[in-house]
């Protein structure tokens, strides 16, 4: 294999290297240290250009909003418990990560997905394809927790329009949303109010970013709260704790014919 085969094994715009040297999508990774945030390195890798700062400020709320939602959740409970079993951070964070599925973490890939549908073809054909393919829970919408509605929502929802009026995004996405959660809450007669995954898709959706990176940022955002949970449960030396306390016992059913 020639020198020029193995340099072309891998091919990508993101990053040029050599030694004393590091380009991150052509800018000397020295002129970004320092200068940007944390939101604006993670765009310019994913996008390819900085985003402006009222759009990094949005996209910064979006991941701060959703680090954490306490032991109950799955993530969030396995990274603990991992680390009871002796594994590294590293370990305890990859299994928790490794949960983030379409039910537990996918919800904001879900909704971006149906704005973009009802964006098309109005909201309620999008609810009601979502509904024949996917059955009859609306990501993004209500909480079985958060009773009557979940307080992150409502404050991202008032970044977005903020934004919008700004011109910092159009909030196109931001109505329709609204359309949603007013059509799901006439069809049940009762509230039906946006949650984290659907105020943050909001946001996903306006600043551009396709659906499958929705739930990428989810999980980068939902690291954090992994991480300090894997940390506080690693100070406490406990060992081989499982998901309930010793003396419960699970149901045990009989199939025996």
């Amino acid at each position: 294999m020639s020198d020029k085969d193995v340099s072309d094994w891998w091919q990508t715009s993101i990053i040029d290297m050599e030694p004393g040297r590091i380009d991150i999508r052509g800018t000397p990774i020295q002129e970004l240290i320092g200068a940007i945030t944390f939101p604006q390195m993670i765009w310019l890798m994913l996008r390819g250009d900085l985003p402006t700062a009222p759009q990094a400020k949005l996209l910064d709320a979006a991941l701060v909003a959703a680090v954490d939602h306490g032991p109950q959740a799955p993530s969030i409970a396995t990274a603990r418990m991992a680390i009871t079993c002796g594994v590294g951070l590293q370990n305890a964070m990859a299994s928790a990560v490794n949960t983030l599925g379409d039910v537990h973490g996918g919800a904001g890939e879900q909704a971006v997905m149906l704005y973009h549908n009802a964006a098309e073809h109005g909201v309620s054909e999008a609810l009601a394809l979502w509904r024949r393919t996917h059955g009859p829970i609306i990501p993004g919408f209500g909480h079985r927790f958060h009773k009557p509605r979940d307080p992150r929502a409502p404050r991202l929802l008032e970044l977005v329009a903020s934004a919008a009026e700004a011109g910092v995004v159009s909030g196109e996405f931001a109505k329709i949303a609204e359309e949603i959660q007013t059509a799901l809450e006439t069809g049940k007669g009762k509230p039906v109010p946006m949650n984290i995954d659907g105020a943050t898709a909001v946001i996903f959706a306006e600043l551009g970013f396709e659906p499958p990176l929705a739930r990428g940022l989810f999980v980068l955002s939902r690291s954090v709260g992994i991480l300090a949970h894997a940390w506080e449960q690693s100070q406490k030396g406990e060992r081989n704790k499982g998901p309930t306390p010793p003396h419960y016992r699970w149901t045990y059913k009989n199939d025996a014919p």
